[in-house]
C-alpha cells in the first residue's frame, strides 16, 4: 500500500493538575490534508485525555483505513498492543483481579479501531517531534479554555 494511502494520526492529552481539568488534541493527515480535533473535560485524568484523543481520532475516520497512530502515552500504546488481550480474556480484570481502570474508554478505542488496520507508535513527548508538539498545544489550549 502506498504511503499516501495511510492516515497518519498524532494524539496527546493532559491535565493540570492531574486529576483536574483536562484537554486532548489530535491531528489527522491523509494525502496531504490535515484535520485537527480537540476537546476537554472539567474533571478527568491525563490517561483519560490521552485515550479520548485516540478514540476521537479513530472515530473521525469515514471509511476503513490503514492508520499509523502516534501517541506519547505508553499507557495507551501498551494497553492496546500488550495488555488488552489479557483484559478481555479475563472479562476486563487486571493481572491483580481488579476491574480494569478506564474500561469505558478502552472499549471505545477497541470499537473505533475495529474497522481499521492500526499501527500504534509511541513517540517521546516534549522531545521536539513537531506533530506531537502540535497535538500537545491543541490539548493544552482545550484545557485552558475550560477556565
Amino acid at each position: 500500500m502506498a504511503s499516501d494511502d495511510i492516515v497518519e494520526i498524532w494524539t496527546d492529552g493532559g491535565c493540570k493538575p492531574n486529576p483536574g481539568p483536562g484537554g486532548w488534541g489530535a491531528i489527522l493527515r491523509y494525502k496531504g490534508v490535515e484535520k485537527e480535533l480537540t476537546g476537554g473535560e472539567r474533571a478527568t485524568t491525563n490517561n483519560r485525555m490521552e485515550m479520548t484523543a485516540a478514540a476521537s481520532a479513530l472515530e473521525a475516520l469515514k471509511k476503513p483505513s490503514k492508520v499509523v497512530l502516534h501517541t506519547d502515552s505508553e499507557y495507551v500504546k501498551n494497553g492496546i498492543t500488550r495488555w488488552m488481550t489479557g483484559w478481555v480474556r479475563k472479562n476486563w480484570r487486571s493481572a491483580t483481579g481488579d476491574p480494569v481502570k478506564n474500561m469505558d474508554l478502552w472499549q471505545r478505542i477497541l470499537d473505533a479501531a475495529k474497522p481499521h488496520e492500526v499501527e500504534w507508535k509511541w513517540v517521546r513527548g516534549h522531545a521536539g517531534n513537531e506533530m506531537n508538539e502540535r497535538a500537545d498545544r491543541l490539548a493544552t489550549a482545550a484545557r485552558e479554555r475550560l477556565g
